[in-house]
């Protein structure tokens, strides 16, 4: 074109427009061979690069390709070329259309990986096996592809056996040559394959042969969480003679050969590995496995005999290091005319370890249930005992004779309620009065103590985050935290050493999970308590949350303190995690949520608001306890101080004695768990009719829901068993002005 108007601008008669046309001319002319030398230069460098890496992956035993945007491939090597045919302008789909079942949509998603990351890898179920396939960007628009050579030749689909893989919803993805010619064509699904679904492995399936039904053993392997292999051994049904499998030992799925006396005549390759044990010659199986729950023997005798093959049974391997559980199948067949057994071994460690974690979940709980349930009848006789005893210490003093005994049975009762209060806090069903809390100050505080717990030979250190958020806890409780952990670190250091005491803020900004917890992401206060004692082996980590575990001499531990620790900060909403290492150190690492100081005002403010104690003995209270010890006791103390007190045994019997509308009643001080109706919830009943009215509850423990509700019920507040005969009152009087 360009040439065209330069030679009509010279014929043109007008000046002007010949000067046009040869202006346009030589603009296109010029733009054309601009992009002549761009489209050369840019092809020249491409070639440059093809021919950089030629001298790379030309000689590379794998099939290697280089492939434009569009999949269209520009270079192959030599691999390439001797293990496929008709490569030169095609695009690599269409090479690899017989190995994949859809290359397109593969090479597209391993493409975009490869441009966002430069580089992808995927190992791939194909016709001819398991194919790794890795993809380089190499340039803007060049991507370099590479076939696992090593992977193609010796893919599982190589297995001498007749072999598919398929999806979770039973779709064939692979079928290698010799399960297509047994079947007569490739097939889709399950269905078409097996005339007998569902597949147990280790069991015999009919296979849909083209020449007939054909038995076989099935083997299965999960290979990924999405598909699975499926194995068929011949000779089963047959009488074909099992040591003519030459494929056996290469099996990619652990099996075993066993006599009618029970021994291990023949293992592969992966058996052998699986149950740590050469079996150089026959082994007993019950020098192997373990924890069947009857003889060995007989189990193999009934399974000879054809009773019991249809279900599988989980052993222990007795040899192995580490505890690893198997799940045995069993089937039978003949070798020379003389029934021996072929067993599959699965890996069930996993398995069995989750339901060893679900059953010591369930059994923790069991155990909580029941610690709350004591812990709530104790609250309510050492409510009685020390009650009483404070009534008897009204009438001696100091001089008289009995005194001192008096003191012990308070005293003892105050360690009793000390020892119900553990059980609590494991049960996570301990009264709680949180309060927003400085960690910083609530350690100062502590320091004191703490340094006389650990004794002379050890030395305690604190380090602090200065700019640390507040936590709301308990105060008591959370001391109980502290010094319990301090105790536990010191006597790791019989010789001595350091403790360290670190507080830090933390911001998680994903969600944590770690010891089957997880940590939601947020700001969080972390305490850390560490030592550079013995520390606790891999074995004994898991359990020593649990109540009653201690690795302490006995005599020297009750195995509540760690128990006790694990119940108060889940309670408080925290986390409690240990790190440690046998020899060098244990770190105990606590999560609470942090708050802000804001909530620190207001809690300040209300304190404030507190009215100063005014006169006792004024008013009507109704009693309502189920315990008569208890009931007694508190109806003397609260008589002592001048207060009118009408009784009730539950609740029930309280809502009849405020049928009298002209009865004043200005407290109700109430049990929680009653027999009937709880506290709650005749309270609320009762106030429908009495708004005005104070309220107290008393409790052994606290279920979560009973202390949700009493906490919506308005004027009411809630004292703790056991409680002191000045607790009751001190309470009581409170709620009166």
């Amino acid at each position: 074109m360009a040439v065209a108007l330069i030679v009509a601008a010279v014929f043109v008669p007008d000046p002007v427009a010949g000067l046009v046309l040869m202006a346009g001319g030589l603009t296109i002319g010029f733009f054309g061979l601009a992009v002549m030398a761009r489209t050369y230069w840019k092809v020249s460098a491409q070639k440059a690069d093809i021919d950089t890496l030629a001298g790379i992956v030309g000689n590379d035993a794998s099939p290697c390709f280089v492939t434009g945007q569009d999949d269209e491939i520009i270079y192959f090597n030599r691999a390439a070329t001797d293990r496929f045919s008709a490569v030169t302008g095609r695009p690599l789909s269409y090479v690899l259309r017989y190995m994949v079942a859809n290359p397109s949509a593969m090479l597209f998603r391993l493409q975009n990986k490869a441009q966002a990351l430069g580089a992808a890898q995927e190992d791939i179920v194909t016709r001819d096996g398991m194919l790794g396939l890795m993809v380089h960007q190499i340039s803007g628009d060049r991507y370099l592809w590479r076939l696992d050579a090593e992977q193609m030749a010796q893919g599982r689909g190589g297995v001498g056996l007749p072999m598919l893989t398929v999806s979770k919803s039973g779709t064939v993805l692979f079928m290698n040559d010799i399960l297509c010619r047994l079947l007569g064509q490739r097939m889709e699904t399950l269905e078409e394959v097996f005339n007998d679904l569902p597949l147990v492995s280790g069991q015999e399936h009919e296979i849909a042969g083209k020449d007939g039904p054909v038995q076989a053993l099935v083997a299965e392997l999960e290979v990924a969480s999405d598909r699975r292999e499926i194995y068929l051994l011949p000779g089963v049904s047959d009488g074909q003679n099992c040591n003519g499998w030459q494929f056996f030992d290469e099996l990619p799925i652990p099996m075993i050969k066993i006599s009618t006396d029970a021994k291990v005549v023949q293992a592969n390759r992966l058996a052998r590995k699986l149950l740590n044990d050469p079996m150089s010659g026959a082994t007993d199986l019950g020098d192997l496995v373990e924890g069947l729950g009857r003889s060995i023997s007989d189990w193999i005798a009934d399974a000879i005999a054809g009773r019991g093959l249809s279900r599988s049974e989980v052993l222990q391997a007795r040899k192995t290091d580490k505890e690893v559980y198997l799940q045995v199948s069993l089937s039978r067949i003949e070798e020379n005319g003389n029934p021996v057994l072929i067993a599959v071994l699965n890996d069930a460690t996993e398995l069995k370890t989750l339901e060893a974690q679900f059953v010591q979940s369930q059994k923790m709980q069991a155990i909580g249930q029941l610690a709350g349930g004591v812990a709530h009848d104790f609250n309510n006789l050492l409510t009685a005992i020390s009650g009483h005893c404070d009534l008897l210490l009204l009438r001696h003093d100091q001089g008289d004779p009995d005194y001192g005994d008096l003191m012990q049975i308070n005293q003892n009762a105050n360690r009793a309620a000390s020892l119900v209060g553990q059980l609590l806090a494991f049960s996570r069903k301990q009264n709680l009065q949180p309060e927003v809390l400085d960690l910083r100050d609530t350690l100062s505080d502590l320091t004191h103590l703490l340094n006389r717990l650990v004794g002379e030979k050890v030395m305690l250190s604190l380090s602090h985050d200065p700019g640390l958020r507040l936590i709301r806890a308990d105060k008591r409780q959370l001391e109980q935290v502290l010094m319990n952990l301090v105790v536990n670190a010191r006597d790791a250091m019989p010789e001595g050493g350091e403790i360290r005491i670190e507080t830090e803020g933390v911001t998680l900004l994903h969600d944590m999970e770690r010891d089957r917890a997880r940590v939601i992401a947020g700001d969080y206060v972390v305490v850390k308590v560490s030592d550079v004692g013995v520390g606790i082996s891999p074995d004994k980590i898991h359990k020593i949350f649990e109540p009653f575990y201690t690795t302490k001499r006995v005599g020297e531990g009750t195995g509540l303190g760690l128990s006790t620790v694990y119940g108060i900060v889940k309670q408080s909403g925290g986390f409690v995690f240990v790190d440690s290492v046998p020899g060098q150190g244990t770190c105990f690492s606590l999560y609470f949520p942090a708050y802000d100081k804001h909530e620190l005002v207001g809690q300040k403010a209300g304190a404030e608001k507190e009215q100063p104690k005014t006169k006792q003995g004024e008013g009507i209270i109704l009693l309502v306890e189920d315990e008569a010890p208890v009931r007694a006791f508190a109806s003397r103390a609260l008589r002592l101080r001048g207060y009118t007190v009408l009784e009730a045994e539950n609740a029930e019997e309280a809502l009849k004695t405020l049928e009298d509308e002209g009865l004043k009643i200005d407290v109700f001080v109430t049990d929680v768990i009653m027999p009937g109706m709880d506290g709650p919830s005749w309270v609320r009943k009762a106030l429908e009719k009495r708004p005005d009215v104070k309220v107290v509850f008393v409790s052994g423990y606290a279920e979560e829901d009973v202390v949700d509700h009493q906490s919506k019920i308005p004027n009411s507040v809630f004292l703790p068993k056991p409680f002191s005969l000045a607790d009751l009152t001190a309470t009581v009087q409170k709620q009166f002005h």
